[in-house]
């Protein structure tokens, strides 16, 4: 697999190298194609763009509204922000109504774009692609993520129906400066290290773990973080792609449960995690509740006084030193087919994934995607640790895609099946043949399509 570097200044930074395999899904709706004609000019009359996102308390966002605004002065942009499981899980449905969002960020693969496509909720973005090069300018890995034929079964191959931003996204492994200063704890390099970090943690009183599992489906990161830790890049990501028949058991992802468990069973989970949702639990971490937190890249919302009191590290396999990780465009975007002015939401999804905002990422201190020859941030200590962390999965060529990808039902599954092993209620094994289960019926599906 070959790799490119895209460099910041001094700093490089990686492209995660992902490809997706074609796809079939059960029938549905053929997917709606772009409108007639298309065009660049949306000057003239007063628009208002209803934009939906995942990213909540984001400086790039408002900045690249701002920057979007300053160039189009008659369009305005009304943003509703929430959680990433509110908008996924409500998202067919926001989509069917007709004053719902113009643009939303969506999750790549069947869980999210797949349905989307398939149930023609999304606009076909062919004739944008055209107008504004984006097939041209891609590269092919962030192209077939967000491609579909228009049919809406086959995955990876086919017209576009969603655009990636000019950001990128990792799992990994954020920790607390201060807490472990005063502890006399070094920052771990490898598992081992840290775990005999969260236990001197709680040995001395404190959380080592900042967790909530209510949201079932953000509380997977800690999973996917540590099945990337038992799991090899070919069988992880042929599973996700269904090249080959890679079983589940494989992919790291028993291993993965088992250590989750073992973490809840030693205490070192926030106290009654159950009960707390994504968004308190990164409260709780950003405000010193905790020294250690698995989460994604560009989600916890750092102020200027926080971000040199924390850190980022991707933590290497359990057998030897090879880094793997998950990695992808920190988000993409969808028009609703029933867009009223779906030419002035191309311009904005194009603005997104523009070298400009890539710029407006690093500038508000999240990590580039898709652009070179960008000038670095200053004193933002948390960034640069992201970027080495970026360039240990860009040095072993470690990138995975996303584990949910690989069925339309797949975070679900898992994510449900999270909640009932820390309830006690399942087996790390379970959890792994429940993951199995869902994938064979989708395969299944796929065959009958």
């Amino acid at each position: 697999m070959a790799k490119k570097k895209h460099v910041i200044a001094a700093v490089a930074v990686a492209l995660p190298m992902l490809l997706l395999m074609s796809a079939c899904a059960p029938g549905g709706s053929t997917a709606t194609g772009a409108q007639g004609t298309v065009s660049k000019d949306i000057s003239g009359k007063d628009i208002t763009l209803k934009l939906l996102d995942f990213w909540q308390k984001d400086p790039w966002v408002d900045a690249s509204i701002k920057e979007f605004e300053k160039e189009h002065p008659n369009v305005t942009i009304k943003r509703t922000t929430q959680d990433w499981g509110q908008v996924v899980n409500t998202l067919n449905l926001r989509l069917n109504d007709p004053n719902g969002p113009d643009i939303a960020t969506v999750n790549n693969g069947w869980q999210s774009l797949g349905t989307l496509a398939q149930g023609g909720r999304v606009l076909n973005l062919d004739k944008y692609a055209d107008l504004y090069g984006w097939k041209k300018d891609l590269p092919e890995t962030q192209l077939r993520q967000v491609e579909f034929t228009s049919d809406g079964k086959s995955m990876g191959t086919g017209s576009m129906y969603a655009t990636p931003t000019s950001r990128s996204s990792l799992i990994g492994l954020y920790y607390n400066k201060d807490i472990l200063k005063s502890l006399n704890i070094p920052v771990p390099k490898t598992l081992d290290e840290f775990e005999k970090a969260a236990a001197e943690v709680k040995a001395a009183g404190k959380v080592p773990i900042v967790f909530g599992s209510q949201d079932k489906g953000s509380a997977t990161a800690i999973l996917f973080a540590l099945q990337n830790l038992n799991g090899t890049v070919k069988k992880i990501s042929d599973f996700v792609y269904s090249e080959g028949s890679v079983p589940i058991a494989d992919t790291g992802l028993t291993q993965a449960a088992t250590t989750v468990k073992k973490y809840a069973d030693n205490g070192w989970f926030t106290p009654n995690y159950a009960g707390i949702e994504y968004n308190d639990a990164m409260d709780k971490f950003l405000h010193g509740e905790g020294a250690f937190r698995f989460d994604y890249t560009g989600s916890l919302p750092f102020t200027d006084a926080e971000r040199p009191s924390f850190g980022y590290i991707q933590l290497p396999q359990v057998s030897g030193d090879a880094v793997v990780g998950t990695g992808a465009a920190n988000g993409v975007l969808s028009i609703s087919s029933k867009s009223k002015h779906p030419d002035a939401a191309a311009a904005f999804l194009n603005l997104l994934a523009s070298k400009k905002a890539a710029q407006l990422a690093v500038d508000t201190g999240y990590l580039p995607l898709l652009h070179t020859g960008l000038t670095p941030p200053k004193d933002n200590p948390v960034f640069a640790t992201e970027v080495a962390g970026q360039e240990s999965l860009d040095k072993d060529d470690g990138y995975v895609p996303y584990f949910d990808w690989s069925t339309p039902t797949m975070l679900d599954t898992l994510g449900g099946q999270l909640q009932e092993l820390l309830a006690n209620k399942s087996t790390p094994e379970q959890l792994t043949q429940a993951g199995q289960k869902d994938y064979d019926a989708f395969q299944a599906d796929r065959k009958k399509g």
